[in-house]
């Protein structure tokens, strides 16, 4: 039950959907966890079960947009407990439309969150990460930017974005000391639907999540997988996806 107990794990978006259930699943097995998030009541509930179950957990706002709360976020996890082995980039926003709605604001919000926010992460932990000699990047895709489909032109833009900027930050590790995972879901029970502005989309979106959506520990199980692996095998990519989803 603790084989991850000598892991230290900070997650973004900590305080719902995939980044909460990847923090108790984490937990569960060990892992020493810190939450961040914009909502800190939502993360002080998920520190509360953990901690009430016997883990250990920290949490931090974060609005992973800000370099310098993603520094302070990535600072307090080493000032705390000494080091940090795994950053989890769980936040993401998917407000999607229609191209030619021209909604240029959610544009930026989804550049900023899905992709600044990941680039934030590693601009933080990369340090650490060296200096400490290893160090695990686990970042959540989507399968948005696998299938390409209306709506999803900015949103997929971003995830494919994130995808080679992992396979990137890959190869320019293969000295041992960083490994990298892209895990690319499908639908999922998730708040996702909330950031989305267009009142159709966002009730079709809702339709789909209810009708064959995952829990989001499917998720979360993927993540315990790729950080529970020998140091020297990397899981790079993973897909997970609703056996029902075309």
């Amino acid at each position: 039950m603790d084989r991850l107990e000598n892991l230290v794990v900070a997650i973004t978006g900590a305080g719902s959907g995939i980044g909460e259930a990847t923090a108790l699943r984490l937990a569960t097995a060990g892992a020493t966890i810190v939450l961040g998030g914009r909502r800190i009541d939502r993360l002080d509930a998920v520190a509360d079960r953990i901690r009430a179950a016997g883990g250990r957990a920290l949490t931090a706002r974060l609005d992973v947009t800000s370099r310098d709360e993603m520094h302070a976020f990535v600072g307090s996890a080493v000032e705390q407990f000494g080091r940090l082995d795994v950053l989890v980039a769980s936040a993401g926003v998917g407000p999607i439309s229609r191209l030619d709605a021209r909604r240029v604001d959610d544009w930026d919000a989804m550049i900023d969150i899905n992709v600044r926010g990941v680039l934030h992460g590693i601009d933080a932990a990369l340090p650490v990460f060296r200096e400490q000699g290893r160090g695990h990047f686990v970042t959540i895709a989507w399968t948005a930017g696998l299938k390409i489909t209306p709506t999803m032109g900015v949103y997929a833009a971003t995830k494919n974005a994130v995808r080679t900027v992992l396979e990137t930050l890959r190869q320019e590790s293969t000295d041992g000391t960083i490994k990298t995972t892209t895990i690319s879901p499908g639908f999922v029970r998730t708040e996702f639907a909330s950031s989305v502005t267009d009142p159709e989309i966002r009730a079709e979106i809702e339709h789909g999540m209810d009708a064959a959506g995952l829990d989001p520990d499917a998720v979360a199980r993927a993540v315990e997988f790729a950080v529970d692996q020998p140091w020297d095998v990397e899981i790079g990519d993973l897909t997970i996806r609703p056996v029902t989803q075309g």
